[in-house]
């Protein structure tokens, strides 16, 4: 079932516009009496279309219910700023997975190194889009968020408002994931490295702040591979698969 994203809705008047009402019309060629689902705020509304123009689709509500996609524990995604495409394939990836919040960091080992402005501007309208499509392509009831890029100190004040945060890092001195305390926690960061990792004053700050450290065995994993596998685990062990 088609599935669009709107951040207010009225419930006796549902109306799609714009690009959304375009691709039911144009691209998805669909009709009166078929149906779509219109998430807001994590609440999907199953809907029959009511009436199709060029600009607007009017939708008469079926049935409303939590998100079943949507993982009863929120969890931001702080990832040092790899090259761009990977870090496209990360937010896509991370999206079906159920992250809620991606958080680009600037930090000492990236190899790409992209004008903060020239980031905000340029990259992250679509950076953002491909969070959209991921979030519409796996059930999503939210379009997690992709940030502003930020330096070290501001990811760090950041994770401190969480309720527990997790750094991946390859050096001695880590536990498995298996280890970490989760019970309770409600917001969870990841800070994971880009392609050159993390150097150890970096580690140091992320630990002295609270983060657990944690390894992911012997086998040295890509920067793309290990929020995927680190997410995977997360939800896997809070019951989020």
């Amino acid at each position: 079932m088609p599935r669009f994203f709107t951040n207010e809705l009225d419930e006796n008047n549902i109306v799609l516009t714009g690009s959304d009402a375009n691709h039911i019309g144009r691209s998805l060629r669909m009709r009166v009496g078929e149906e779509v689902t219109v998430c807001c705020n994590g609440i999907d509304h199953h809907c029959t279309i009511r009436s199709i123009t060029p600009d607007e689709v009017y939708l008469d509500l079926v049935d409303k219910q939590i998100c079943a996609a949507e993982p009863d524990i929120e969890v931001t995604l702080f990832q040092a700023v790899p090259k761009l495409d990977k870090l496209e394939y990360i937010i896509q990836k991370s999206v079906e997975l159920g992250v809620s919040r991606i958080v680009p960091v600037l930090t000492r080992r990236c190899v790409s190194r992209p004008d903060e402005k020239d980031f905000t501007k340029k990259k992250l309208p679509r950076l953002n889009k491909i969070a959209e499509g991921a979030a519409k392509q796996s059930g999503r009831g939210i379009i997690p968020e992709v940030t502003p890029m930020v330096s070290l100190k501001e990811a760090l004040e950041m994770m401190k408002q969480l309720d527990k945060n997790i750094l991946l890092y390859e050096e001695e001195g880590g536990v498995s994931f298996g280890e970490v305390k989760l019970d309770g926690a409600k917001t969870v960061g990841l800070f994971i490295g880009s392609e050159g990792g993390f150097d150890k004053e970096e580690a140091e700050s992320a630990v002295n702040i609270g983060a657990s450290q944690v390894w992911l065995g012997k086998r040295i994993l890509r920067c793309e591979t290990a929020p995927i596998t680190a997410l995977s685990i997360l939800m896997f062990l809070t019951n989020n698969m």
